[in-house]
């Protein structure tokens, strides 16, 4: 057998958010339209390792070395081993990285994945250190399909990348760089193209998903968020539009306004609130009011009255006293958020939060975040509660579990749903009717 024909077997590792999902399905994309590579899931049995990376929580770092140890062990048996690591986390720390690593052969950026094949190149011609990490480009996009990877009925579609928006506690600005948007007729595209394979749902996308703002050129005029929604839902198999992650200060009455007139957008809305005081907003640079939050939720319940709220909240930044955190237990109340991911502040080199005295002890912090986790759950089991008996659209996703007769879907507002049924139905949408809600996870129904 010719040696230079053998594929070589390359092992993905994502920690993070959905931003860092996608890039991660883009390098599947990017590197598997090279025919001298193939997915394995088995890391013992690898060539090639590359580690996709979150910074956003603290010890980020040092949970990229234990992992880069572990990986360490199986290059010192196969030298031959590249290892790559990516990321906001490699973009944040850098050539830091590689003077604790000295074995890792690549670093490269959330905005270098493009160059990926010609950096794996490199490091077999060349055994220093490639570092990639600062171009700032959209190219990477160009690549985010694949038509022979899989078929697949819901996808991320990114719009843009990076953040103006600096909150004092986040590293996102630092790591993903400034806002750069995609053009429009780029997106839809590329919409139209994941129809071709049996796309029927979208999730649009970005820091601040909602920011998105182009200029159209053919038709010479502004060209922002709503409307690349209502164009998105003039695409015939386009039956449900989904975003994140979206933000208070972007959240104008003709985005309100789309979901009057966009049957597509679908009864559930991530929006992060952060906190319910006004004092610790402003600490967090957010740019808006409690009160401004909850005008937008106040329009929003009158065009969608049945409409599912998920928000983040951070416990204990730096300055938040119990009368504050008390604030946050209201506001959660009076809007009735359904779901919501909430962490303790984690203080992030770099940002002006970190700059900030923190005085509350972490016993403190975690008894605060156990109050407002479980005062959410009830809130969560209250919303399951009113679905039950109820009919539901859902979207076939596929398989519950190892019985091939139990099949899951995702409600309209974000609920997973298992019933019974063939697998033929993967990928169509069907009615059932809401028949037990007593599971953390999911639901169950059975077809009408």
């Amino acid at each position: 057998m010719n040696i230079k024909n053998i594929k070589k077997k390359i092992y993905i590792k994502t920690w993070g958010c959905q931003m860092n999902e996608h890039d991660s399905s883009i390098i599947k994309n990017i590197l598997m339209r090279k025919k001298e590579y193939i997915l394995t899931n088995n890391p013992e049995n690898s060539d090639i390792f590359i580690l996709n990376t979150c910074s956003i929580r603290e010890k980020a770092q040092e949970k990229l070395f234990h992992q880069l140890g572990r990986w360490k062990k199986i290059k010192t048996k196969k030298p031959n081993i590249i290892i790559a690591v990516g990321g906001c986390v490699a973009t944040q720390e850098g050539k830091r990285i590689y003077q604790r690593a000295k074995f890792i052969n690549i670093i490269f950026g959330p905005q270098t994945i493009h160059k990926l094949p010609e950096l794996l190149k490199q490091a077999y011609k060349n055994k220093k250190i490639i570092i990639d990490i600062n171009t700032k480009s959209l190219q990477k996009f160009k690549n985010s399909i694949n038509t022979k990877i899989d078929k697949k009925f819901t996808s991320f579609v990114s719009i843009m990348e990076g953040c103006n928006k600096y909150c004092s506690f986040c590293i996102v600005p630092y790591t993903r760089g400034k806002e750069v948007h995609r053009n429009n007729y780029e997106i839809i595209s590329e919409i139209k193209k994941l129809t071709k394979i049996g796309v029927k749902e979208i999730i649009l996308l970005g820091q601040n998903v909602n920011a998105y703002n182009v200029y159209d050129n053919v038709y010479q005029k502004k060209y922002n968020f709503s409307d690349l929604l209502y164009e998105i839902s003039e695409i015939p198999k386009i039956h449900r539009i989904r975003y994140i992650t979206s933000h208070p200060m972007e959240f104008n009455d003709n985005l309100i306004e789309a979901y009057k007139n966009i049957p597509q957008l679908t009864n559930f809305l991530h929006l992060p609130l952060q906190s319910g005081s006004n004092r610790i907003l402003k600490l967090m640079k957010r740019g808006y009011t409690i009160e401004q939050y909850e005008e937008i939720i106040r329009k929003l319940k009158n065009i969608r009255p049945k409409i599912n709220i998920s928000s983040d909240f951070i416990i204990g930044f730096p300055g938040e006293t119990k009368e504050d955190f008390q604030k946050t237990l209201n506001i959660i109340s009076k809007i009735n958020f359904d779901t919501s991911y909430s962490f303790i502040y984690s203080k992030r080199p770099g940002t002006r939060a970190a700059k900030l005295i923190d005085n509350t002890p972490i016993e403190e912090k975690k008894k605060r975040l156990a109050i407002l986790q479980k005062k959410i759950i009830q809130q969560s089991f209250q919303w399951r509660r009113r679905m039950l008996g109820t009919v539901q659209s859902i979207i076939v996703e596929g398989v519950a579990g190892n019985n091939i007769q139990e099949l899951r879907g995702r409600t309209e507002n974000n609920r997973i749903v298992h019933f019974e049924g063939h697998p033929k139905l993967i990928g169509k949408f069907i009615q059932l009717k809401i028949i037990d809600i007593n599971y953390k996870t999911y639901l169950k129904g059975t077809i009408i």
